[in-house]
This record gives structure tokens, C-alpha cells and sequence, in this order.
């Protein structure tokens, strides 16, 4: 495929001019940055290297199970320093969600991990029990590693009820280097559309064009000067896609070069890892 990038001397001039104009690197992280608990052992010298280069650069994921600040700790003992506003996860963008279309909004039955319940109780959100009485305002699935049956069943049975029903992403699985397949959040409202025949009202994260909008506010960026780098092709490309941005697919994670080559829309660039973009920003700006 012509847009698989191995030899940086060898991307065609209109490509490269796209490279050039790039100002600012959204990254996803699990299966870009690091996958599951280990990091990349070009990663840092990449963000380095970005930084040398004067481009800013931010950390998006979709997995919410984790609030901002275990992030941040996070990428701190990985050997990454970050700031809270470099950080913005699906779990946010679901909060903000929520302020923006549905104020009225104060109870909800999360579906998730207990950090990740910390950072919607911090923006003033009341977490409810797994009880038939105390009734949620909106029921609320993610990427639940604590998943038990009993509130699964809880979820299920609000989402029978009618209630508000926000997927924080799309996601079917979550990267790993263990040897096990990691359940996210669309396999988990696959479970309960199977017992109550609904889905949710709304999936947020990426692809939603959203994910990348506070990034272009803040900054004053247009779409094509940020570059949404990723290893799916259906989250961070498509996202790309809808966003005007430039996708770069990276092949560190779940998406092959098979899956690369029947992508459709046609991705506009495709790498074996973010090594080789920190490469090609660089030989841009000295062309």
C-alpha cells in the first residue's frame, strides 16, 4: 500500500507537506505509547523529540478505568511527566457530555472501576448503589475490570427501565501484553442489549470528532495542523477522519497492515510505530 511508510526518504512530497504543517501530536496510549504495563523504549525520546521540534503534544484514551490524576501517576512511574491538561480520557469527555446536554442530570449507576467513579463523584456527580430504590438519573457503562455479575445485572435492568444509557466508548477490546483477552466496554453493552434488546442512547470517546475539539479550542489549532496518532483503525482513524485531522496509523497494537490495507476511508498514513513519526517530523522540517 502506497501510504505504508518504512523509509522516511521515501514519502512522496505531498505527504510530507502535510507532515511539515503539523503542530500539535494527539496520542492514544495503550498500543501507541506503551502496551498494558510496559512502555515503548522509544516513547520518551520520541516526546523528546517532539518537544525539540516546538510541537505540543497530548494523551487521549479511550479506557476511562483509570481518573486524570491515576493517569498522570501513571505515565509518572512509566517515566513519562504529564499535566493534567495534557490528559483527556473518554471518562471526561462523558462528563462533559453530560453538562453540555443533560444538566439536569445529578444521580448516576456507573458501570465502571471505583477510580474512574472518583472522577465523575469530582465533578459533582452522586454514584448510586446497586439497589432498586435508590433510582439513577442515567445509567452509565465503560471498561469495567471490576465487573461483577450482580451489577451487571443492576445495569441491565436500569437500561430495561429507560433510563439514560451513555457508553463511555466503542471500544470491543482493550490492548494487552498479558495473555488474555481484555473485555471493554461495547462487549459489555453487547451483554446487555442481548438481555433488554437496547443499546445505548449514545457511545462517546473516539471516533467522536469531540475527543479532539477541546485540543483545537485550546490551542487555536485548525483540524489538519494535529495529527491523532493511534494503533486502531476504527477508534483513532475514524476519529481522525471525522475531525479533519491527520490519522496516523501505528502497527504496535491492535490494527495490522492487513486491516490497514481494506480501511475505508483510506487512512492517510501508516507506520510501524511512533519511532518512525518522530523521524519523519524531523526530516520534514529540514526539507
Amino acid at each position: 500500500m502506497n501510504n505504508y511508510i518504512t523509509n522516511i526518504k521515501s514519502v512522496p512530497s505531498a505527504l510530507l507537506y502535510k507532515v511539515k504543517k503539523l503542530k500539535h501530536v494527539a496520542l492514544d496510549m495503550d498500543g501507541t505509547i506503551y502496551n498494558g504495563s510496559t512502555l515503548f523504549p522509544y516513547t520518551v525520546s520520541f516526546l523528546n523529540q517532539l518537544k525539540r521540534l516546538g510541537i505540543s503534544y497530548s494523551f487521549l484514551t479511550n479506557n476511562p478505568s483509570k481518573s486524570i490524576s491515576d493517569y498522570l501517576e501513571k505515565l509518572e512511574g512509566l517515566g513519562i511527566e504529564a499535566t493534567e491538561e495534557e490528559m483527556y480520557s473518554s471518562a471526561v469527555a462523558t462528563i462533559d457530555y453530560l453538562k453540555t446536554k443533560h444538566p439536569e442530570v445529578k444521580k448516576l449507576f456507573i458501570l465502571g472501576t471505583s477510580s474512574m467513579i472518583k472522577q465523575f463523584n469530582k465533578a459533582g456527580y452522586i454514584s448510586t448503589e446497586d439497589s432498586a430504590q435508590d433510582e439513577p438519573d442515567a445509567l452509565i457503562v465503560a471498561f469495567d475490570m471490576t465487573l461483577c455479575y450482580e451489577r451487571l445485572c443492576r445495569a441491565a435492568w436500569w437500561a430495561k427501565q429507560g433510563k439514560i444509557y451513555i457508553a463511555t466508548n466503542p471500544d470491543k477490546v482493550c490492548p494487552t501484553d498479558k495473555p488474555v483477552v481484555l473485555v471493554d466496554c461495547a462487549s459489555i453493552c453487547s451483554s446487555i442489549e442481548t438481555a433488554t434488546g437496547r443499546k445505548p442512547d449514545v457511545v462517546l470517546g473516539k471516533p467522536q470528532k469531540e475527543m479532539l475539539d477541546g485540543i483545537l479550542s485550546a490551542k487555536n489549532l485548525k483540524p489538519d495542523e494535529v495529527a491523532m496518532v493511534g494503533d486502531r483503525i476504527y477508534t483513532d482513524m475514524m476519529m481522525a477522519h471525522n475531525a479533519g485531522a491527520f490519522g496516523v496509523l501505528v502497527l504496535t497494537g491492535e490494527a495490522t497492515l492487513e486491516d490497514a490495507e481494506k480501511a475505508n476511508p483510506e487512512l492517510d498514513i501508516v507506520l510501524p510505530s511512533i519511532e518512525v513519526l518522530g523521524n519523519l517530523i524531523e526530516y520534514s522540517h529540514l526539507r
